[in-house]
C-alpha cells in the first residue's frame, strides 16, 4: 500500500505546483496586455483629439471666411438697392412734375374751350334768329305757312316716287322673269341632257320562238288541251299563226305576259307538254318572276342611290318594271323621274337625295292600282305613309298630278320631272291616227279664235304657234288672247306633258320702187 501511495501523492504535488506556476505566469502575461493595451488606447485617444483640434480650428477658419463673404454680399446688395431707389425717386419727382405741366395745359384748354362753347352757342342764337325772321319773311311772301308748305312738297315728292317706284318694278319684273325663264330652261336642258334615257314604248306583245313549227301542234295539244291549259293558267291569249317558228303572247298584262312567256320557254326546253306539267311550269316561272321583281327592285334603289327604303316598298318598286303607261314602262320612268328631279335639285340648291327618293317613289301606286280603287297618287301616298316614309316624300307623291297643291320646292321638282320624262319623243306610244287627230285639233281650236290668221303644231305637239292679223289684235290683247286659247286647249284635248302656246304679231309695210 505505501508502495502506491507515494507515487500518487508524488502526482499529486506535481499537478498541484504545476497548476500554481501556470496561474502566475498566465497572470503576468495577461497584466503585461492589459498594460500594453491601455498605452495604445492612450495613445489612440491623444491622436484622436490632435485630429478633433485641428479640424475644429479649421471649420472656425472657414465658418468665418463665409461669414466676411456673405457680409460683402449683403453690403453689395444693399448699395444696389440704394441705388436703384434714388433713380426710382428721381423718375418719380420726374413724372410728377410732367403731369403738373400736363394738367396746367388742360386747365388751360379747358377755360378756351368754354369761351368757345360760349362763342357757339351765342352764334347758334343768332342763326335761330335769323332762321325764324327767314321763315316768317317765306310765309308772308307765299302766303302759306311752313306745314301747307310741307304737305305741298310731300305730295309732289310721294307722287313722283310713286311713278318711279312702279316704272322700276315694272323692269325689275321683266328682267326677273327673264332671268328665271332663262335659268329653268338651263336646269332643264342640262338635266335632260345629263341624263339621256335610250328606252322606248313597250308594246304589249311578246314573241317566242320556236325550234320548229311541229312545236306548235304540241303546244295547241290534243282537242286545244295544252293552250287552253296555259292560257287559263296565265290569262295570256296565245296566237299561233303562221308566223315560222313563233308563238306570239298577247295581254295588256306585262306580269302574266312574262309568266307564259318563261313558262312556255321552259316547256319547249324541257319537252314535255301535258296540262299537269303546263301549270307545275307556270308555278315555277311565277316565282322566278317574284324574283326577278324583287332583283328589279333592289337594282333601281343602286342605280339611284335611293337608300333606307322598305322591303315591301323596294318589292312593288320592282313591280313596277311589268307595268306600263301609255306604253312607257313604269320602272324605267321612275329612274328617270328621280334621276332628273335630283339633278335639278343639285342645280337650284333644293335636297337632292329627297328629290331623287321621291322622283322614284312617286308613281309606286301604280304598283296596286289595279288591286286598291283610287288615284295612283293618293294610293302611292298611303302606302308611303303605311311603310313610313318622310312626309315631305309622301307629300310629293300625293302633289305630282296637282291632286293637292305642291308646298316643296322638291314637290315641284318631282312634277317637272314626271312631265319631261313623259313627254319626252317616244317615251309613249300612240296610234298614229291619234297622234294625227290631236295635232288637226289643236289647230283647229288655235284657229278658231277671231284675229288668228294662221296656226302651226310643231314639235310633234308641244308646241303651237299662231300667227295673228296686226290690225285686228293689238299688242296689248296678245297676253289675254294667249291665256284665252290655253284654256280652250286644257278643256278640250287630252295629251301628255304639256303644250306651249306662242303667239306671233307682226306689222309688216310693203312697197315697191318703180
Amino acid at each position: 500500500m505505501d508502495g502506491i501511495l507515494l507515487p500518487v501523492l508524488i502526482g499529486l504535488v506535481c499537478i498541484v505546483l504545476g497548476s500554481a506556476i501556470g496561474y502566475f505566469y498566465r497572470k503576468n502575461i495577461a497584466e503585461a496586455k492589459i498594460a500594453r493595451a491601455e498605452e495604445e488606447a492612450q495613445r489612440i485617444l491623444d491622436t484622436a483629439h490632435s485630429k478633433v483640434e485641428a479640424m475644429r480650428k479649421e471649420k472656425i477658419l472657414e465658418a468665418k471666411e463665409e461669414v466676411h463673404r456673405l457680409r460683402t454680399e449683403l453690403d453689395k446688395e444693399s448699395r444696389d438697392r440704394r441705388n436703384e431707389m434714388q433713380r426710382t425717386e428721381r423718375r418719380l419727382i420726374q413724372r410728377e412734375e410732367t403731369l403738373d405741366k400736363k394738367l396746367d395745359s388742360l386747365e388751360q384748354r379747358e377755360t378756351a374751350l368754354t369761351r368757345k362753347q360760349k362763342d357757339v352757342q351765342r352764334l347758334q342764337d343768332e342763326i335761330e334768329n335769323l332762321h325764324k325772321n327767314q321763315l316768317q319773311e317765306l310765309e308772308r311772301i307765299s302766303g302759306m305757312t311752313m306745314d301747307e308748305a310741307k304737305g305741298i312738297l310731300l305730295e309732289n315728292t310721294e307722287r313722283e316716287a310713286r311713278h318711279d317706284l312702279g316704272v322700276m318694278l315694272r323692269e325689275m319684273e321683266a328682267k326677273t322673269k327673264e332671268e328665271a325663264e332663262k335659268k329653268a330652261r338651263n336646269i332643264i336642258g342640262g338635266a335632260i341632257q345629263k341624263y339621256a334615257a335610250d328606252h322606248v314604248a313597250e308594246s304589249t306583245v311578246s314573241v317566242v320562238a320556236l325550234p320548229s313549227d311541229e312545236m306548235k301542234g304540241r303546244i295547241i295539244g290534243r282537242e286545244g288541251r295544252n293552250i287552253r291549259t296555259l292560257e287559263t293558267a296565265t290569262g295570256i291569249d296565245l296566237i299561233i299563226d303562221d308566223t315560222p317558228e313563233a308563238v306570239i303572247l298577247s295581254g295588256f298584262d306585262p306580269v302574266r305576259r312574262e309568266v307564259a312567256r318563261i313558262a312556255l320557254e321552259k316547256l319547249i326546253l324541257d319537252g314535255r307538254i301535258h296540262p299537269a306539267r303546263i301549270e307545275e311550269m307556270v308555278e315555277k316561272a311565277k316565282k322566278e318572276v317574284d324574283t326577278q321583281i324583287r332583283e328589279a327592285g333592289e337594282q333601281a334603289v343602286f342605280e339611284t342611290g335611293v337608300h333606307g327604303l322598305h322591303h315591301e316598298l323596294v318589292r312593288l318598286i320592282g313591280r313596277l318594271r311589268y307595268r306600263t303607261s301609255y306604253g312607257q314602262n313604269v320602272l324605267k320612268h321612275s329612274i328617270e323621274v328621280s334621276y332628273l328631279a335630283g339633278m335639278m335639285a343639285a342645280e337650284i340648291g333644293a335636297d337632292e337625295v329627297l328629290a331623287k327618293r321621291a322622283g322614284l317613289l312617286h308613281d309606286i301606286g301604280k304598283a296596286v292600282d289595279h288591286e286598291i280603287e283610287g288615284s295612283h297618287a293618293q294610293i302611292g301616298g298611303d302606302l308611303a305613309k303605311k311603310y313610313r316614309e318622310n312626309a315631305e316624300v309622301v307629300h310629293a307623291i300625293l302633289a305630282h298630278h296637282n291632286d293637292i297643291e305642291a308646298q316643296t320646292v322638291e314637290a315641284v321638282l318631282v312634277q317637272a320631272a314626271d312631265a319631261i320624262s313623259a313627254a319626252r319623243p317616244g317615251a309613249r306610244r300612240e296610234t298614229l291616227e291619234n297622234y294625227i287627230r290631236r295635232l288637226e285639233k289643236l289647230e283647229e281650236i288655235a284657229s278658231s279664235f277671231e284675229g288668228v290668221e294662221k296656226s302651226y303644231a310643231v314639235q310633234a305637239g308641244r308646241e303651237v304657234r299662231i300667227m295673228v292679223r296686226p290690225e285686228k289684235v293689238g299688242d296689248a290683247e296678245t297676253t289675254a288672247l294667249a291665256r284665252e286659247i290655253v284654256r280652250k286647249i286644257e278643256s278640250e284635248l287630252d295629251y301628255p306633258g304639256q303644250i306651249k302656246v306662242s303667239l306671233i304679231r307682226e306689222t309688216r309695210v310693203v312697197d315697191y320702187a318703180k
